[in-house]
């Protein structure tokens, strides 16, 4: 089984209303389908730029606005994966349950569905800026292509979670990020490649780049985009089949190969997946 994926690294910018961002957001979907992907991932906090369109004061919208978008987020992509005919994993949006704030990943397929993972590991600047919420559960999706799980940004730092996330059955991981410096960006990134290597999955991860100088906690980010494999003899020598520029806006693309995953599971240079000592440590199966 081979299917093609695009992974966004999307430009925050200050605008001027929903209608912007649906523009920018089509852009990048129109991009990937031209290179003919299955599934096009957006970065974690992609959504808050409509905070920056601001009030009737002008003054730019707080955290606690965000999730009054969520009905014409979750239409506007639903709409956008049936016409494009892709699954679209939309970032991260805001969304309020029972009176508090998830960070939650976004599946839709391209038959109408949605599929929601929230975030699970919470940093403390998400918990003191945003007072942000913990998910409770871990699912992964089945799709045409094969079964995925969505993890975002701090989640890949937690090896169980993604141990988990492969026991289930995932063969992709699509991790949605978002970090503000180098420190940040290389957490996440160094720890998708370990977290491909322990597993024998393939991660699919992208961040913002650009700013949004009236939105607090978004005025900087540090993102590239990349699209991460084992590191055995059937995959490139540094674990990358395509990652993009530092910061800059574009998107990559390439073809996933799950057989391959399936060999270097069963007779791969090592066998990390196989070779686990649950004897000594818990077995998530």
């Amino acid at each position: 089984m081979k299917f093609r994926v695009s992974a966004v690294q999307y430009h925050l910018h200050t605008i001027q209303s929903f209608d912007d961002f649906a523009r920018q957001s089509e852009h990048y979907i129109r991009t990937a389908e031209e290179f003919e992907a299955d599934f096009v991932l957006f970065p974690e906090f992609f959504t808050t730029q409509l905070m920056s369109i601001g009030d009737d004061q002008g003054k730019a919208l707080t955290i606690n606005d965000l999730p009054d978008f969520t009905d014409r987020y979750r239409e506007l992509f639903q709409g956008f994966a049936k016409q494009y005919n892709m699954h679209i994993i939309g970032g991260t949006h805001v969304i309020r349950r029972e009176e508090k704030l998830y960070n939650v990943a976004h599946l839709f397929y391209p038959d109408g569905r949605i599929a929601e993972q929230a975030k699970i590991h919470i940093t403390p600047s998400e918990i003191t800026g945003w007072n942000m919420g913990a998910g409770e559960g871990l699912q992964v999706f089945e799709t045409e292509k094969g079964t995925i799980a969505m993890l975002t940004c701090y989640d890949i730092e937690f090896p169980e979670i993604v141990r988990m996330a492969k026991a289930k059955g995932a063969d992709v991981i699509f991790c949605p990020s978002c970090t503000d410096d180098r420190h940040g960006f290389h957490r996440v990134r160094y720890t998708s490649h370990a977290r491909a290597i322990e597993n024998q999955v393939y991660v699919v991860l992208t961040g913002t780049v650009g700013s949004l100088p009236t939105v607090d906690l978004m005025r900087a980010n540090f993102g590239q985009a990349a699209i991460i494999t084992p590191n055995d003899i059937p995959f490139p020598p540094q674990g990358l089949l395509a990652e993009g520029e530092l910061n800059n806006d574009m998107i990559i693309t390439a073809d996933l190969d799950l057989d391959l995953l399936y060999q270097v599971r069963e007779k791969g240079s090592v066998t990390t997946w196989r070779d686990r000592r649950t004897d000594l440590y818990p077995d998530w199966e």
